[in-house]
């Protein structure tokens, strides 16, 4: 947790940023990564120098020469504001991108590092308040950098990038990724479902990661996301960095135009909120998805992408805009089918429609499923999530203290008033007995379970307004006769009002 001493500084960083003319939120989060990267280094380098010294020895494999030391950052930072600019300039940043001789994820994405920051007095506050930070600390350094990404959201046409923090960890702790799991994002921008998947995985099995073999698969080849944004590249292998997972597989890929065929069967689990851009056209769209369905809609090709790159057991949870629960297009009942009768559907969570704003207003939900290749639909579980703990207006203000948001609170289940706000710790709770208890909740309740005979009857239209029913509340009826016995009073009132009025009428 970072203090609110850090949190000012931040802010006020960022407005000389926006001041200074970087005006794009984006530019101004990778200029402040590259910094906390060059930090990176240097406390990676001083490790590698300690360990020599106790140990006798000359420096192993070590990061800087004899040339290149006046570019460390506990060199550059003494010198005069002018000079470091200077030097961070024309120095630093061509032997960044240079540094791809080591081919870590992040020495890859570095290679088209370009510096903007523009003056000297910008520079000196970044490297002050980057100074303040303690790099040992992973919880200091992956909270510091959640909140500047959470600054993308707020700072309006870039907040498409990012999924809320309290909805990914929904998803992970329903999903609850375990440590031999190959996790992937195909679309994974700022890779903070990969970030959240690592916290659980480190909160849940810590003592699995003391193992050598286990470890360095966690470090080298359990996380795997795909943009094709150079600068989301580089700010989520930073984001991967400073949640310390060392070199996850972060790469360019055009998901839906480039075949899956070399990543088809691969991953375990997939979490994934793609962007919903609308249409594409089928010759930019890649052929093997396009076998298994036929369309130009994204939300349809991503869904069908997902089920190629997973291995046969594998799962996956993924935000759709709400059409998919519902369209009428072959395309749409098509693939609805596929997932019923050839997979295994194991759950639909519907979102309020505010949960993504300011920026988008659109209703989405929440698909899980199991690839299986020979069907084991049963019973699908649905569950209607009416409050999210925001506003669902566009200042999505909390609305609870923060111990009582996301999925996990610290006090345990939630009042009935605190649940109205919060639905998220009751998703959670009731995910985990959708093979129990969950399987005899009436339809009238928020959560309940649908045979699949009943969605096929309904054309696999997923909604769940499809199958939920209303309460109705019993009126009591009367008997006939106290009725006439009534009416015959009301009138007999009437009758008399009406003479009294004649007599005062004269």
């Amino acid at each position: 947790m970072i203090t609110g001493e850090l949190k000012s500084k931040i802010d006020r960083l960022w407005e000389a940023v926006w001041t200074s003319g970087i005006s794009n939120p984006l530019e101004a989060i990778e200029q402040i990564t590259y910094l906390l990267f060059i930090r990176r280094l240097d406390i990676m380098e001083q490790a590698k120098e300690n360990k020599a010294s106790r140990l006798g020895r000359t420096v192993e494999n070590p990061i800087y020469t004899d040339e290149t030391k006046a570019l460390r950052w506990s060199s550059f930072t003494n010198e005069a504001p002018e000079n470091m600019l200077t030097l961070v300039r024309d120095g630093v940043f061509p032997w960044l991108r240079r540094l791809g001789g080591d081919d870590s994820t992040y020495a890859h994405h570095m290679r088209d590092a370009r510096f903007t920051i523009p003056t000297p007095n910008l520079l000196t506050k970044a490297v002050d308040m980057i100074g303040d930070i303690d790099m040992g600390d992973r919880d200091t350094k992956g909270d510091l950098y959640e909140y500047m990404l959470s600054k993308i959201a707020t700072a309006g046409q870039n907040g498409q990038f990012r999924t809320p923090r309290h909805i990914i960890q929904l998803m992970v702790e329903m999903m609850a990724p375990q440590p031999g799991d190959e996790i992937c994002d195909p679309a994974c921008g700022t890779a903070g479902f990969l970030v959240a998947s690592a916290e659980y995985v480190e909160r849940t099995h810590r003592e699995a990661l003391f193992d050598k073999k286990q470890r360095e698969h966690f470090n080298q080849s359990m996380f795997h996301g795909f943009d094709f944004d150079s600068t989301m590249l580089r700010i989520g292998s930073m984001n991967m960095l400073l949640h310390s997972v060392e070199n996850p597989d972060i790469r360019y890929r055009d998901s839906l135009a480039q075949s899956a065929a070399g990543e088809a069967d691969r991953y375990s689990l997939i979490l994934a909120n793609p962007p919903f851009a609308g249409s594409l056209d089928y010759e930019q769209t890649a052929t093997d998805l396009q076998k298994v369905v036929k369309t130009k809609k994204t939300e349809l090709l991503f869904l069908a992408l997902f089920l190629r790159l997973l291995k046969p057991g594998g799962r996956a949870a993924v935000i759709v805009p709400e059409g998919v629960l519902f369209g009428s297009s072959k395309a749409h009942k098509d693939l609805r089918k596929l997932l019923v009768e050839g997979h295994k559907l194991d759950a639909v969570v519907k979102l309020p429609s505010g949960v993504f704003k300011p920026y988008a207003g659109v209703s989405t939900a929440i698909l899980f499923f199991t690839k299986t290749n020979s069907g084991g639909t049963d019973n699908v579980w649905f569950y209607e999530v009416t409050a999210d703990g925001w506003s669902l207006d566009d200042k999505r203000v909390p609305l609870l203290p923060m111990d009582k948001l996301g999925p996990l609170v610290s006090d345990g289940a939630l009042s009935e008033e605190e649940h109205a706000k919060n639905n998220l710790p009751d998703v959670l709770a009731r995910w985990r007995r959708r093979n129990g208890s969950e399987q005899y909740q009436a339809r009238t309740e928020q959560s309940f379970c649908v045979p699949k005979a009943d969605i096929a009857a309904q054309g696999y239209d997923l909604s769940l307004n499809r199958f939920k029913e209303i309460v109705h509340e019993e009126v009591e009826h009367r008997v006939p006769g106290e009725v006439m016995e009534e009416l015959e009073r009301i009138e007999a009132e009437i009758q008399q009002g009406m003479s009294e009025l004649k007599r005062m009428l004269g």
